[in-house]
């Protein structure tokens, strides 16, 4: 009798990784960005693409944001900066296509390019990756 149990193994490691997306093994979840100003201690207010306010925190600190919208969409925030003193700034953040999505290709995981990495988000990165934005003073006007 012969024992299968070496080419079964195979045959679970081949589908498993041919259902799967190669982003959604790489990065998939939540994506970490760091924020930061100078100076620091500005309040930092982050809406989604649909205006809802998703956070709220001062500098500097990591915001954990979600890079996918829908199917095949990525989402897109507003990072808004406020500090007494100083004008107010603003920063997109975009989802950008992530390298390791077309990595499907290269391994035969049509799966995962069609169905795995879209529905997860993995698909899509956050860009900038970090922000550091620069205040400037608001200009004083002089009264005679």
């Amino acid at each position: 009798m012969r024992n299968h149990a070496p080419l079964t193994a195979l045959a679970v490691c081949g589908i498993t990784i041919l259902s799967t997306g190669c982003a959604t093994i790489v990065h998939s979840g939540p994506r970490k960005v760091p924020v930061a100003s100078d100076p620091p201690g500005a309040t930092v207010t982050i809406y989604d693409r649909g205006g809802q306010q998703v956070m709220k925190s001062t500098t500097p600190f990591t915001a954990t944001l979600h890079p996918k919208y829908r199917y095949f969409k990525g989402q897109q925030y507003r990072v808004v900066f406020e500090l007494p003193g100083y004008q107010p700034a603003e920063v997109p953040l975009q989802s950008r296509i992530s390298g390791w999505y077309f990595g499907n290709i290269a391994f035969g995981g049509l799966i995962g390019m069609i169905a795995v990495d879209p529905a997860t988000g993995a698909m899509y990165n956050l860009w900038p990756e970090k922000i550091n934005q620069s205040l400037q003073p608001q200009s004083t006007q002089v009264t005679q």
